[in-house]
């Protein structure tokens, strides 16, 4: 038999029993996630009560950030309908 068929047969056999060992731990590691979970939730744990203070943070930021860029936006079309009501002689003067 040639050396190369044996080498090559080892990579093989070496290959299959870690992908296969592979395969075995990552379903437990899943198992293992989908439990802790479900005890979470059953247990009610302070993760949600973490997050839903989080959430209530970025809603107040959001809200806020909408606030600034609407009243922004307001003003800025305020300042514009200004300089078009002005005469084009007070507003070169103005620009200068």
């Amino acid at each position: 038999m040639h050396p190369l068929f044996i080498i090559f047969g080892f990579i093989l056999i070496v290959a299959c029993i870690g992908l296969g060992a592979g395969l075995v731990f990552h379903k437990r590691d899943i198992e293992y996630k989908e439990r802790k979970n479900a005890l979470d939730r059953a247990n009610g744990s302070g993760g949600s009560i973490e997050q839903a203070e989080t959430i209530a943070k970025l809603e107040d930021r959001v809200r806020v950030l909408e606030r600034l860029a609407t009243d922004r936006g307001h003003l800025l079309a305020d300042e514009i309908e200004q300089l078009r009501e002005l005469p084009s002689s007070e507003a070169s003067k103005e620009n200068a």
